[in-house]
């Protein structure tokens, strides 16, 4: 409700205070979206059906920035720029009454069968449903390890996204009105990666490998995808430079599904969303560092975007290294009240 007000907004602002003020409200609402998403397939899925299912509704964002600008771009020259933010923010009330219509937890759903809700809840290992404090989260090292996850690997697709027109603008002279293949073509292959990489962690658990063996090695397997992100820059034409970026942006994109995953691997129910709130936290923090980072780089190097892409291609094999290193098992983290003698 929180994002859908603030989306509308937009339209009422009448100083850049109000629109400033309403796209941090924007973004406050849009905090709890990936936590609420992540502790919802928690709910209902076990953890070999998880990633998949993580990677699908992950797919959902790249679809929205194709679909959206389309969309927007219409309602704005018809009907005016104001009726874009209100119309986009009014189908999260839609949402908002289809959610609270259909939605509820597997255990008082009335068409969930006993021999569903046994399978939901099949995964042995999993602890009780109880409360977790926030301080006890954060003094084990699965939660850093899933923060790091996000921390070196969010700024790098917030990267593609911001930088890659400008990217190609300055590399190949690629203007405005001629950007939407290319981009399209890289949200399309990114869609491909998010549920191709949940898939295959949870298709590698299914033929028995344990949680850890198969996330890691999704995982890896994506970091390394990634590494020749570095020669981006030296690409020799432009739809060359776009195919490396568009394996990245998969690889991300596949990488995402099981490292959101990793926080119903090792937590409790009741702590994903909380665990997925701090991980988020780290990469918008990290995210907001690189940006700046990366706008000094190029200003001080005169817009060689090098030294930028070979840190993309090395972060994920880097963020890799450090989760097993936290997590080697991804066991489950000892967050629960010690017993009382």
């Amino acid at each position: 409700m929180a994002w859908s007000v603030a989306a509308i907004g937009h339209a009422f602002a009448r100083t850049a205070a109000g629109f400033s003020a309403a796209r941090a409200l924007l973004g406050l609402g849009e905090s709890a979206n990936f936590p609420g998403a992540i502790k919802t397939v928690a709910e209902w899925f076990p953890k070999r059906e998880r990633a998949l299912a993580t990677g699908i509704f992950n797919a959902g964002t790249n679809t929205g920035a194709i679909v959206t600008p389309l969309i927007v771009l219409r309602i704005a020259l018809t009907w005016g720029w104001q009726w874009a933010f209100i119309a986009t923010g009014s189908l999260g009330f839609l949402w908002l009454v289809l959610w609270l219509a259909l939605y509820a937890s597997p255990e008082t759903h009335p068409r969930v069968s006993s021999g569903e809700l046994a399978h939901i809840r099949s995964d042995r290992d999993e602890g009780a449903e109880v409360a977790v404090p926030w301080i006890r989260l954060l003094g084990v090292r699965q939660t850093w390890a899933f923060a790091v996850g996000k921390l070196l690997a969010d700024p790098i697709w917030w990267f593609y996204l911001y930088w890659l027109p400008k990217f190609l603008d300055t590399t190949y002279g690629i203007r405005l009105a001629q950007l939407a293949p290319p981009l399209i073509v890289v949200y399309l292959v990114a869609d491909v990666g998010s549920v191709g990489g949940g898939w295959l962690s949870s298709r590698l658990i299914q033929r028995g490998w344990t949680v850890n063996r198969a996330r890691k090695t999704a995982m890896l397997a994506m970091a390394l995808l990634i590494v020749p992100t570095a020669f981006a820059p030296l690409a020799g034409s432009m739809w060359a430079a776009v195919a490396i970026v568009s394996v990245a942006a998969a690889a991300h994109q596949a990488w995402s599904a099981n490292v959101y995953t990793l926080a119903s691997d090792m937590f409790p129910r009741a702590a994903v969303g909380s665990v997925v709130g701090i991980g988020a936290f780290a990469g918008a923090m990290g995210g907001v560092l690189f940006q700046r980072v990366t706008g000094r780089v190029l200003e001080a190097n005169g817009n060689d975007y090098t030294p930028i892409f070979v840190v993309c291609g090395l972060a994920y094999v880097t963020a890799w290294v450090i989760i097993h290193t936290l997590a080697p098992r991804l066991e489950p983290a000892a967050v629960e009240e010690p017993a009382r003698v």
